[in-house]
Protein backbone atom coordinates (compact mmCIF):
# COMPACT_ATOMS: atom_id res chain seq x y z
CA UNK A 1 0.00 0.00 0.00
CA UNK A 2 1.96 3.29 -1.11
CA UNK A 3 1.99 5.86 1.81
CA UNK A 4 1.50 9.72 1.25
CA UNK A 5 4.86 11.78 2.39
CA UNK A 6 3.19 13.73 4.29
CA UNK A 7 2.98 10.87 6.97
CA UNK A 8 6.75 11.83 8.65
CA UNK A 9 5.33 15.24 9.09
CA UNK A 10 2.56 13.24 10.91
CA UNK A 11 4.86 11.00 12.83
CA UNK A 12 6.96 14.41 13.86
CA UNK A 13 4.19 15.74 14.88
CA UNK A 14 3.02 13.02 17.41
CA UNK A 15 6.30 12.69 18.23
CA UNK A 16 6.64 16.00 19.57
CA UNK A 17 3.41 16.14 21.56
CA UNK A 18 3.99 12.49 23.50
CA UNK A 19 7.26 14.69 24.31
CA UNK A 20 6.13 18.28 25.15
CA UNK A 21 2.31 16.97 26.19
CA UNK A 22 2.88 13.40 27.83
CA UNK A 23 0.22 10.93 28.14
CA UNK A 24 -2.71 13.50 27.62
CA UNK A 25 -5.65 13.54 25.26
CA UNK A 26 -4.17 16.58 23.75
CA UNK A 27 -0.74 14.78 22.60
CA UNK A 28 -2.98 12.38 20.31
CA UNK A 29 -5.16 15.29 19.41
CA UNK A 30 -8.09 15.75 21.30
CA UNK A 31 -9.24 18.78 23.17
CA UNK A 32 -10.52 16.85 26.47
CA UNK A 33 -9.96 13.33 27.85
CA UNK A 34 -14.25 13.21 27.61
CA UNK A 35 -14.32 14.02 24.07
CA UNK A 36 -11.81 10.93 23.51
CA UNK A 37 -13.83 8.72 25.65
CA UNK A 38 -16.92 9.68 23.64
CA UNK A 39 -15.22 8.65 20.75
CA UNK A 40 -13.92 5.22 22.24
CA UNK A 41 -17.73 5.03 22.55
CA UNK A 42 -19.14 5.68 19.55
CA UNK A 43 -16.29 3.22 17.90
CA UNK A 44 -17.19 0.54 20.19
CA UNK A 45 -20.75 0.62 20.46
CA UNK A 46 -21.47 -2.19 17.89
CA UNK A 47 -19.40 -5.15 19.84
CA UNK A 48 -21.45 -7.54 21.59
CA UNK A 49 -19.44 -10.16 22.73
CA UNK A 50 -16.50 -9.61 25.40
CA UNK A 51 -13.84 -11.64 24.40
CA UNK A 52 -12.15 -10.65 21.32
CA UNK A 53 -9.29 -9.13 19.52
CA UNK A 54 -8.53 -5.61 18.23
CA UNK A 55 -6.23 -4.08 15.72
CA UNK A 56 -5.74 0.06 16.70
CA UNK A 57 -4.61 1.85 13.73
CA UNK A 58 -3.32 5.31 14.94
CA UNK A 59 -2.77 3.65 18.54
CA UNK A 60 -0.79 6.25 20.35
CA UNK A 61 -0.12 5.28 23.56
CA UNK A 62 -3.33 2.63 24.05
CA UNK A 63 -6.16 4.49 25.63
CA UNK A 64 -8.46 2.50 23.16
CA UNK A 65 -7.25 -0.72 24.93
CA UNK A 66 -7.75 0.23 28.58
CA UNK A 67 -11.19 2.06 27.98
CA UNK A 68 -12.08 -1.92 26.32
CA UNK A 69 -10.88 -3.64 29.61
CA UNK A 70 -11.24 -1.10 32.42
CA UNK A 71 -14.57 1.21 31.77
CA UNK A 72 -16.52 -1.30 29.69
CA UNK A 73 -15.14 -4.77 31.36
CA UNK A 74 -14.00 -6.72 28.03
CA UNK A 75 -11.27 -9.11 28.29
CA UNK A 76 -9.68 -8.33 24.75
CA UNK A 77 -7.12 -11.93 24.50
CA UNK A 78 -4.90 -9.45 21.83
CA UNK A 79 -4.23 -5.86 21.04
CA UNK A 80 -2.30 -5.09 17.84
CA UNK A 81 -1.18 -1.49 18.12
CA UNK A 82 -0.32 0.48 15.47
CA UNK A 83 1.28 3.79 15.15
CA UNK A 84 4.18 5.49 13.34
CA UNK A 85 5.55 7.42 16.30
CA UNK A 86 8.04 4.88 18.05
CA UNK A 87 7.80 7.02 21.37
CA UNK A 88 3.36 6.95 21.14
CA UNK A 89 4.59 3.00 20.88
CA UNK A 90 7.12 3.30 23.79
CA UNK A 91 4.51 5.18 26.02
CA UNK A 92 1.87 2.17 25.22
CA UNK A 93 4.34 -0.67 25.87
CA UNK A 94 4.54 1.23 29.63
CA UNK A 95 0.97 2.33 29.74
CA UNK A 96 -0.22 -1.04 28.84
CA UNK A 97 2.19 -2.86 31.16
CA UNK A 98 -0.57 -5.00 33.38
CA UNK A 99 -1.94 -5.89 30.37
CA UNK A 100 -2.76 -9.55 30.42
CA UNK A 101 -3.85 -10.48 26.76
CA UNK A 102 -1.34 -10.53 23.33
CA UNK A 103 0.33 -7.77 23.10
CA UNK A 104 1.52 -6.24 19.73
CA UNK A 105 2.74 -2.62 19.11
CA UNK A 106 3.79 -2.39 15.37
CA UNK A 107 5.69 0.40 14.51
CA UNK A 108 4.27 0.53 10.55
CA UNK A 109 1.65 2.31 8.29
CA UNK A 110 0.50 -1.06 7.10
CA UNK A 111 -2.15 -3.37 9.04
CA UNK A 112 -0.71 -7.09 8.65
CA UNK A 113 -2.37 -8.64 11.64
CA UNK A 114 -5.68 -10.16 11.50
CA UNK A 115 -8.17 -9.45 14.36
CA UNK A 116 -11.53 -9.50 15.36
CA UNK A 117 -12.11 -5.79 15.40
CA UNK A 118 -10.67 -3.03 13.85
CA UNK A 119 -10.50 0.76 15.04
CA UNK A 120 -9.34 4.04 13.80
CA UNK A 121 -9.89 7.07 15.63
CA UNK A 122 -8.54 10.35 14.10
CA UNK A 123 -5.87 8.80 12.00
CA UNK A 124 -7.35 10.38 8.97
CA UNK A 125 -8.10 13.78 10.49
CA UNK A 126 -4.63 15.33 9.92
CA UNK A 127 -3.31 15.47 6.22
CA UNK A 128 -1.01 18.66 6.30
CA UNK A 129 -0.46 19.47 2.53
CA UNK A 130 -1.47 16.41 1.02
CA UNK A 131 -3.85 17.13 -2.13
CA UNK A 132 -7.37 15.54 -0.90
CA UNK A 133 -7.49 13.13 -3.76
CA UNK A 134 -4.18 11.89 -2.77
CA UNK A 135 -5.56 11.49 1.29
CA UNK A 136 -8.67 9.90 0.18
CA UNK A 137 -6.61 7.03 -1.65
CA UNK A 138 -4.37 6.57 1.49
CA UNK A 139 -7.59 5.92 3.12
CA UNK A 140 -9.30 3.93 0.73
CA UNK A 141 -6.62 1.91 0.68
CA UNK A 142 -6.46 1.71 4.99
CA UNK A 143 -9.99 0.73 5.20
CA UNK A 144 -9.26 -1.88 2.59
CA UNK A 145 -6.62 -3.44 4.74
CA UNK A 146 -8.72 -2.75 8.03
CA UNK A 147 -11.79 -4.64 6.48
CA UNK A 148 -9.80 -7.30 5.06
CA UNK A 149 -7.86 -7.79 8.28
CA UNK A 150 -11.34 -7.97 10.73
CA UNK A 151 -13.17 -10.77 11.31
CA UNK A 152 -16.04 -9.17 12.64
CA UNK A 153 -16.02 -5.65 12.28
CA UNK A 154 -14.86 -2.71 12.30
CA UNK A 155 -14.89 1.17 12.75
CA UNK A 156 -13.65 4.21 12.09
CA UNK A 157 -14.20 8.51 12.62
CA UNK A 158 -13.80 11.36 10.57
CA UNK A 159 -14.22 14.83 10.42
CA UNK A 160 -17.53 16.12 9.27
CA UNK A 161 -17.44 17.70 5.78
CA UNK A 162 -20.63 19.54 7.67
CA UNK A 163 -18.58 22.65 8.67
CA UNK A 164 -18.92 26.24 8.58
CA UNK A 165 -15.30 26.49 8.39
CA UNK A 166 -12.40 24.32 7.56
CA UNK A 167 -8.72 23.97 8.21
CA UNK A 168 -6.45 23.63 5.28
CA UNK A 169 -4.55 21.40 7.13
CA UNK A 170 -7.38 19.23 7.94
CA UNK A 171 -9.56 16.38 6.34
CA UNK A 172 -13.57 16.95 6.10
CA UNK A 173 -15.13 13.39 5.46
CA UNK A 174 -18.46 14.03 3.36
CA UNK A 175 -20.60 11.16 5.20
CA UNK A 176 -22.56 10.04 2.50
CA UNK A 177 -19.54 9.35 0.11
CA UNK A 178 -18.09 7.15 2.79
CA UNK A 179 -20.79 5.53 4.21
CA UNK A 180 -21.90 4.53 0.13
CA UNK A 181 -17.87 3.08 0.01
CA UNK A 182 -18.73 0.82 3.25
CA UNK A 183 -21.57 -0.36 2.30
CA UNK A 184 -20.59 -1.26 -1.77
CA UNK A 185 -17.52 -2.70 -0.63
CA UNK A 186 -17.81 -4.29 2.71
CA UNK A 187 -21.09 -5.81 4.20
CA UNK A 188 -24.69 -5.24 4.11
CA UNK A 189 -24.72 -4.08 7.55
CA UNK A 190 -23.00 -0.45 7.68
CA UNK A 191 -24.26 1.99 10.35
CA UNK A 192 -22.93 5.86 10.29
CA UNK A 193 -23.38 7.75 13.52
CA UNK A 194 -24.08 11.73 13.12
CA UNK A 195 -25.86 12.39 16.58
CA UNK A 196 -23.34 13.38 18.93
CA UNK A 197 -21.52 16.56 19.90
CA UNK A 198 -18.65 16.48 18.28
CA UNK A 199 -17.18 17.98 14.32
CA UNK A 200 -17.29 14.49 13.40
CA UNK A 201 -18.83 11.16 12.25
CA UNK A 202 -18.63 7.41 13.35
CA UNK A 203 -19.12 4.55 10.71
CA UNK A 204 -19.42 0.77 12.09
CA UNK A 205 -19.08 -1.89 9.43
CA UNK A 206 -20.18 -5.30 10.96
CA UNK A 207 -19.12 -8.64 8.97
CA UNK A 208 -21.43 -11.08 10.86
Amino acid sequence: MSTPKQLENIESLYTENIRTKGETSTAVGWNTAECQELRFDKLSSYIEDDNYSVNDYGCGFGSHLLYLTETLGHKVNAYNGYDISQDMLDAAEKKLSSYEGKLSLIKSPEINTDADYGFVSGTFNVKFDAPKADWEEFITNTLNALSAHSQKGFSFNMLTSYVDWEEDHLYYGDPKYWFDFCKINFSKKVNILHDYDLWEWTIVVKKD
